[in-house]
């Protein structure tokens, strides 16, 4: 084993070195200006999941009777003016709210994830939430509240407004956000560094020098300092890349935006955002090693690879419906199954402050990426001893019926 580590060094050195000190390295560096486009898609497909994230929670603090009246003028509403019309509301009546603490209290309360409190009487209506979430329901409250009053009347009440800072439900957004945005971040790297595993094992291989490799040292060491290097080559890149845009935020924008603060804190979330890059990078980059084992030459690396960047994007589009879905199936799917359980645990990383469940993760990642890594050895292995040989017997093969 050490033996396969020390020539696992010497490839991976060898690799790093020829990598950064070329000409093509400085292009490299500027191929995150081409992906904009895939950004801005990214950011509007967001900007959908946002659009759609679970209904808002309407708390009822009031009395039986005008709870009661609340809830039937929204079925009556709703049928007349349409089920859409109200489909951003989700009323709860609180039962013995006089007990407990005054609306404000509650909005804080990640037990309850309520977005605005109704309180009040029908006729003095009082609202209770964040601004974004005042503005959104209040000419609801005020027509269900006036329907509710009396049918007949055409006056609606005037709904009394108490803003508060923050929610528990506008915490909760702000994550999914934070989540997502996380979530983008990672897919594009991987998709953009991995893929330069391949062209460069596949280049050595064209040249026969990976076949020379071969010869003299492990398989296995040649895989994994490739891997390696091709992994600590995409950390400076990332460094770059991300003082190019400090400074383009510093110069010409107004600074880092005040992000949401994630569930486990931002210095935890950054460190699990490196490792999850690196365990969504192994097993990427792993598996291209393998596709590069079948393919001899760039026609069958493109045909090959085809299946794979396809499977990237639609584990991307698993996990990033997943994201805001937290232990229904479809998420607990994209945190189990390999390669989209980066990007999914990521995103529960911003939503959830538990962290026993990464140390599972990771681990499982770890595994999933060796037993790739091995599969791809064998495969080479197989090929390049096939390389001589197969041509061998087929040319005895052919030599019976020349000899005949």
């Amino acid at each position: 084993m050490k033996e396969i580590l020390r020539a696992a060094f010497v490839i991976g050195r060898r690799d790093f070195t020829a990598i950064i000190f070329s000409k093509a390295f400085f292009f490299f560096l500027l191929g995150p200006l081409f992906p904009l486009v895939v950004a801005l898609i990214a950011g509007n497909l967001g900007k959908e999941l946002a659009e759609n994230r679970d209904t808002p929670v309407i708390g009822v603090m009031m009395d039986v009777q005008q709870a009661e009246k609340i809830m039937k003028a929204r079925e009556s509403l709703s049928k007349e003016m349409g089920p859409n019309y109200f489909a951003e509301m989700k009323l709860v009546g609180i039962d013995d709210f006089d007990a407990l603490p005054d609306p404000q209290s509650l909005l804080t309360n990640s037990d309850v994830n309520y977005a605005v409190i109704l309180s009040g009487t029908l006729d003095k209506p009082i609202l209770t939430g964040t601004d974004g979430s005042l503005n959104s329901q209040k000419a609801s409250i005020a027509l269900l509240s006036g329907y509710a009053n009396n049918e007949q009347s055409t006056i609606l009440p005037e709904v009394q407004i108490n803003s508060v800072e923050s929610s528990a439900n506008r915490l909760k957004d702000l994550r999914q956000a934070t989540g997502q945005a996380g979530m983008v971040v990672l897919f594009m790297l991987t998709t953009l560094l991995a893929g330069m595993v391949l062209s460069n094992l596949v280049e050595e291989k064209s040249n026969k020098i990976i076949e020379i490799l071969a010869a003299s040292i492990p398989m296995d060491s040649v895989f994994i300092g490739k891997i390696f290097a091709m992994l600590v080559m995409a950390f400076v890149g990332i460094i770059v890349w991300s003082t190019m845009a400090y400074i383009g935020l510093s110069v010409w924008g107004s600074g880092i935006p005040n992000l949401p603060t994630p569930a486990v804190g931002w210095p935890i979330f950054l460190t699990l955002g490196v490792i999850y890059f690196s365990m969504s990078y192994l097993m990427l980059a792993s598996l291209f090693l393998g596709i590069g084992a079948m393919a001899a030459t760039v026609r069958e690396v493109q045909t090959l690879s085809m299946p794979a960047t396809m499977l990237q994007m639609v584990v991307f589009f698993v996990a990033i419906f997943g994201a805001n879905k937290l232990g229904e199936p479809i998420e607990m799917f994209a945190s189990i199954f390999p390669f989209s359980s980066p990007l999914a645990m990521l995103s529960r990383a911003a939503q959830v402050d538990i962290l026993w469940h990464h140390g599972i993760a990771i681990i499982g990642q770890a595994f999933f990426a060796l037993l790739i890594l091995r599969i791809g050895v064998t495969m080479f292995r197989r090929n390049v001893m096939k390389s001589g040989s197969g041509n061998k017997k087929k040319r005895k093969f052919f030599g019976l019926f020349a000899r005949g």
